[in-house]
């Protein structure tokens, strides 16, 4: 059964022991990030944190939800994140029916599928409460996360876990995405979009328009709606639809008050309203998940029409920084169920890992069943063509018999491996928007790394030496005896 709302996963979590409450006060501003990240910092992810008692402000917070493995295959409802690409390597594995027998067989699959579309209706738990007339953002236990976040004529709030809905003017294609929001004042925030984002394309599309964009804000909804905004799917992919297709049941949406843009009706608060054409503020600083602090810039400013939430609100927030936190298990969640829609266009990959200090962008590990000279160049080629990729910083390449998961003995293969005149390729080309290392603002050079086993047509005139192994009747005999050892 799909979780009802974010309140119920949040019962999930305490029947299971997993999040705790903190009855004592804590502040919005810094305090509550600082509690939240020692607990991030603790083993395997540490607790969720419920804050009963926020400063100055009547609602409670919840943090640090998604911050482990467990927690995040509780989210999925999943006893493991490979078992939701399994499914989704069964939709793309499907052979189109060939007799009418099959085309039968074929249509409760189908008929599933149609379950995920998104469910419209006319009443919502999100609305319960409606600000028109004057509303304001000052109400909400908006977090500052690090000392140095905002300008010095705000107060440094960002909301870090939104649910950004806009819809393309052209196609009315809807897109939701986790774009942080810096609060101005009480009724204008920025809206933090990366060039390379589709919130960004829709808002250039309205700007060639000369038209006034709406958008929502959505915080607090059921975890697959949550985690979907943040995953980094084709443009053509409706994000409530994976949403659906994650939880097994359709999102319920609603109509906003101020306009015709949809929402999850079981979110907590929901901000309507829109954006000017060319209007622009600078946004920023923040402290990022790069663990640094993302430069100020000029970003789109959005402007507050109005502000429907429940009653009893629950304010959900996530900190980044230094890895590891909260943000480094969903990036897990997403290599692990994306890596089918990668193989789409490179079978031969077998597995992936996005290490956690690489913090998404920067670092990538790849096996691949290798078939001929110069096979792992090109795929670190077709990688850096291939959607967010094209932001990876450094792709390493190794053969299927290294456990890429493994990071110390995949390190001591790729050392020993890795000739690095001849096995290392450099391009240039876009990098995150977060990536202060390059020269120029988004554009700079990415490395590629060649750590498979060589062959004579790469170069190598030498026979590749053999990895050592103890034969398997020895390893036997050692562990029938080794209670004997006395060890």
């Amino acid at each position: 059964m799909a979780y009802k709302d974010l309140r119920e996963f949040i019962k999930v979590l305490e029947n299971k022991g997993l999040i705790s409450r903190v009855a004592a006060e804590a502040d919005a501003i810094l305090e509550i990030s600082e509690i939240t990240d020692r607990m991030c910092k603790s083993p395997n992810g540490g607790q969720a944190l419920f804050f009963e008692k926020v400063k100055k402000s009547g609602f409670p917070v919840v943090t640090n939800i998604f911050g482990s493995y467990e927690r995040m295959c509780l989210a999925l409802e999943t006893t493991s994140l490979d078992d939701i690409a399994k499914r989704i390597e069964d939709i793309l594995h499907q052979a189109p029916p060939q007799s009418l027998r099959e085309k039968l067989a074929m249509l409760p699959k189908l008929f599933e599928y149609s379950k995920y579309l998104p469910k419209k209706v006319k009443n919502a738990p999100c609305q319960e409460v409606i600000e028109k007339e004057n509303p304001d953002l000052g109400i909400f236990p908006v977090l500052k996360c690090w000392p140095g976040d905002g300008q010095p004529s705000d107060e440094g709030r960002f909301i870090t876990l939104p649910m950004v809905f806009t819809r393309d003017p052209e196609t009315g294609r809807p897109n939701c995405g986790m774009y942080r929001i810096h609060i101005y004042d009480k009724n204008t925030t920025g809206m933090h979009w990366h060039i390379h984002k589709d919130g960004a394309r829709h808002y250039d599309k309205y700007k060639t328009l000369g038209r006034r964009m709406p958008a929502a804000i959505a915080v607090g909804s059921d975890p697959a709606v949550i985690y979907a905004s943040s995953a980094p799917l084709p443009e053509s992919v409706d994000e409530m639809v994976f949403a659906g297709f994650l939880r097994k049941d359709p999102v319920e949406m609603v109509k906003c008050i101020s306009s015709d843009i949809e929402v999850p009706a079981n979110s907590e608060l929901v901000i309507e309203g829109y954006l000017e054409p060319g209007e622009s503020r600078i946004e920023g600083p923040f402290g990022d998940h790069t663990g640094f602090y993302s430069a100020a810039d000029h970003y789109p400013v959005f402007h507050v029409s109005c502000i429907t939430y429940r009653k009893d609100m629950i304010y959900p927030a996530t900190i980044v920084g230094k890895p590891p936190m909260e943000d480094c298990y969903m990036a897990k969640a997403t290599e692990r169920i994306f890596l089918p829609l990668i193989r789409l266009d490179f079978p031969e990959i077998k597995d992936i890992n996005l290490p956690m200090e690489g913090v998404f962008h920067n670092f990538v590990l790849i096996s691949i069943k290798k078939s001929y000279p110069g096979h792992a160049k090109k795929i670190i080629h077709g990688l850096w063509g291939k959607g967010q990729m094209m932001f990876a910083k450094l792709i390493i390449i190794v053969d299927d018999d290294v456990d890429v998961q493994n990071l110390s003995y995949t390190a001591w293969r790729i050392l020993n491996n890795v000739d690095w005149k001849r096995d290392t390729v450099f391009a240039e080309g876009p990098v995150d928007d977060l990536d202060h290392s390059a020269n120029w603002p988004r554009y700079g050079t990415k490395m590629g790394i060649d750590a498979t086993r060589k062959t004579k047509e790469e170069g190598m005139m030498r026979d590749w030496p053999d990895e050592l192994f103890m034969s398997q009747d020895i390893k036997k005999l050692v562990d029938d005896r080794w209670k004997e050892y006395g060890l």
